[in-house]
């Protein structure tokens, strides 16, 4: 589990300082996004993982983008999503960059210490899972949050919006350390 834990770690540090920079480029224009919006900007990235393995490619087309920035983008759309829920419309859409790396830390921690928990009681069970899977998983996921935006948000005894964000960005989390396994064999 220490493997894991450190191998968690570094992609959590890579995808932070993508989504840092960002900002520092783009500022939080990602804060005038819905819920709905959110979902649909994960579903295309899940949706071109899943082009790019039907296709047997690295890349999509023309982008640039291979499997790993699309995975690394969704959890970062996930982590957006995460803060959308927290604030309001009365916060200010511009946030300070270090307003936005405290709230991304407190995501990405939370996410980390339910895969340290999810990996207690079900051992790591991800590791003889396909990269796939976690694609289709996390199309199965997007299609729930759909299903209960238009339910403006409430379940009857299922997990919520924040539940779903969790689970993609360690599906997606899992994708990439067993690619960088890949990659050093």
């Amino acid at each position: 589990m220490s493997d894991t834990n450190q191998q968690y770690e570094a992609i959590e540090h890579k995808c932070q300082d993508i989504f840092i920079h960002k900002t520092k480029d783009y500022g939080t224009a990602w804060r005038v996004l819905r819920n709905i919006s959110i979902v649909d900007q994960i579903y295309i990235k899940a949706q071109r993982i899943r082009t790019i393995q039907e296709k047997g490619e690295q890349k999509v087309g023309n982008t640039g983008d291979d499997i790993a920035s699309e995975f690394i983008g969704i959890i970062n759309y996930s982590i957006i999503g995460l803060i959308q829920m927290e604030l309001s419309e009365n916060d200010p859409e511009e946030l300070e960059v270090d307003a936005v790396e405290t709230l991304y830390d407190r995501y990405f921690t939370a996410a980390r210490m339910l895969m340290q928990s999810k990996n207690h009681d079900y051992g790591e069970a991800w590791r003889n899972m396909t990269q796939e899977s976690f694609v289709d998983l996390i199309l199965m996921k997007l299609q729930r949050m759909r299903q209960i935006i238009s339910n403006k948000g409430k379940t009857l005894i299922s997990e919520g919006l924040d539940a779903n964000y969790y689970d993609m960005i360690n599906y997606a989390v899992f994708a990439l350390i067993l690619m960088e396994e890949s990659k050093q064999q």
